[in-house]
């Protein structure tokens, strides 16, 4: 059981890791409105991780944040800056995505994309004191 869910929990990981490269490149080529999108998955996904390490899930976004929130924030695992980091995220990815004439300036995308890297660290981080380091092949 363990097991399984250190592998769902990695594979998480690995989609939050291709969502923060992915943001990057997208900010490269100013194309904020997408990067902020990847920014936010980034995130996502990140929380996504740490439920799978506890045997917990779910696929709606409103949920895993809400479950970030109990599980992590207020039981001091997490900062509370980096829940109200994927709360603004998550707004403005959906101002974004469904928002009509809703325009995403650079630095808005910059922010967002740093946030997520620290969010992700912070992840990454207490993966690593569960499951310990994972080793490159």
């Amino acid at each position: 059981m363990r097991a399984d869910r250190e592998a769902l929990a990695r594979c998480r990981l690995q989609q939050a890791e291709e969502s923060l490269s992915s943001a990057r490149l997208l900010l490269d080529h100013l194309d904020c409105r997408a990067a902020v999108n990847r920014a936010y998955y980034t995130m996502f996904y990140g929380v996504l991780a740490l439920l799978a390490a506890g045997g917990r899930g779910t696929s709606k976004h409103s949920g895993a944040i809400a479950l970030f929130d109990s599980d992590f924030v207020r039981k001091g695992i997490f900062r509370s800056d980096l829940s109200a980091w994927l709360h603004q995220t998550f707004d403005l990815r959906l101002q974004a995505d469904y928002g009509e004439m809703f325009q995403v300036k650079p630095k808005k995308a910059l922010t967002a994309i740093a946030r997520a890297e620290q969010f992700l660290s912070a992840v990454r981080t207490e993966l690593e004191a569960r499951f310990g380091r994972r080793e490159e092949s």
